[in-house]
Parts: structure tokens; sequence; C-alpha cells
């Protein structure tokens, strides 16, 4: 029987707009909580994920978090190449899958960033994954409509911290049986997966302001 391994599969480095994160603390934090295997989403931008794949080819899942032409936001994970900002959803996922990924649905219930649920039904059976716990996402009840979404669908279910910061890297996790890492293996071990962990305080949407703010003024943010 294959060891367990747990997965953050929903995370964010300095390569998003609105997080500070270096990429190497991310994984040592992850490893740290005994997290083996983390996937890199960064906002629009496959650049340190697949520097961090290449680097650490079992411990990193290179991934882009995609802000589509709906607004609503679509992950692909075992990307090859960046998928534009823009790009409209069914097209996104159509992408994601010819690059031979796996199509995620992030937060489907979010406002805003999930469309409230908005394009959830139409877009949930595209997808192979579906996430059913977002470490950012309140209240739980959004989280269980997610479940209930995958369910609905015999989706598989994914889980992510959706850290912006260090302190929320593997706060949410995925439990699966140990696996090399690429796409079918990944969604075998999926099938047997047990999502687990706990909600982030709201106050760490502060840090992701803050992120903002520092990258949209450097200077002045270092000279105060």
């Amino acid at each position: 029987m294959n060891r367990p391994l747990k997965m953050d599969l929903h995370l964010h480095t300095w390569g998003s707009f609105d997080c500070l994160s270096p990429p190497e603390e991310v994984l040592a934090a992850a490893r740290a909580r005994g997290v083996g295997r983390i996937a890199i989403t960064d906002h629009n931008s496959l650049e340190v994920a697949r520097e961090m794949a290449a680097r650490y080819p079992n411990q990193v899942i290179p991934g882009e978090e995609v802000k589509t032409a709906e607004g609503v936001d679509v992950i692909g994970l075992y990307l090859k190449e960046e998928i534009p900002k823009g790009t409209p959803a069914r097209e996104t996922i159509g992408e994601i899958r010819k690059q031979g990924g796996v199509a995620y649905l992030p937060h489907p219930f979010a406002p805003g960033k999930g469309g409230g649920g908005r394009l959830a039904e139409e877009l949930a059976p595209l997808c192979q994954v579906v996430e059913v716990l977002n470490g950012r996402l309140r209240p739980m009840a959004r989280n269980r409509m997610g479940e209930e979404l995958a369910l609905r669908h015999g989706r598989l279910a994914g889980a992510g911290s959706d850290a912006h910061t260090l302190g929320e890297v593997g706060g949410v996790w995925l439990e699966v049986p140990s696996h090399p890492n690429e796409p079918i293996a990944f969604l075998e071990a999926l099938s047997q997966g047990r999502a687990g962990g706990v909600l982030s305080s709201r106050r760490v949407h502060l840090a992701s302001t803050w992120a903002k703010i520092r990258k949209l003024f450097p200077q002045r943010s270092l000279e105060g």
C-alpha cells in the first residue's frame, strides 16, 4: 500500500501580483508542515511555477490561475505554456487539456473570482477537478457548495490553501496515495483523496492588499 502524500493544490508566490512570498520559502513552509507536494498557481503567470518544477520535479506541480474573459478563475495544472489572461473560460479549459494538463475549477462559488457560482454548472463538467475546500473561502457553506457541485457532476475533488502568505501554506491539503508527479497518476490518486485542514483568518486578505500596493509603488513602500 502506498504511503499517504499531502498536497496543497492551490497557492501563490511572488509571481502573483498580490503575493510577496519567495517560492523557495513557500516550498520550505510546505515541507515543514508535512505537505510533500505543492501546485504553484500564480495569477496569469507560469514562470515561477515552471522554474520551481524544473528544480524540484517531484515536489512541485507547475500551474497557473487564469483570469478568464468572463472574470471567473480557472486553474491549469501540469501546464507547459502560459495561457493569456482574458482567454474565454471554455477556451482556457480546452487549452489546458490540449497541453495534456489538468483543468481544475477553483472556488466555484466565491464572489467575484468564482462568479458566485454563475458558471459553475457550465464549467464543472469540462474540468477534471473541482475544488471542494479552499483555505480563503468563507463561509464554509461556499466550500460545501463546491463539494456538492463535484458530486453532482462526478468530478474529482481538489483542495488548497490558496495561500498568499507563508503562514497559510499547507493550511488546507488533500491527502492521497503516493504517486509519480505526472497527470495520469495524479488523477488516479485523486480518486482516493481526502481533503482536510482549517480556513485562514480573514486578516490574510490584508496581506494581499499590501502586496498589491508594494508592487504598484515599490520605491515609495520601501522608503516608508
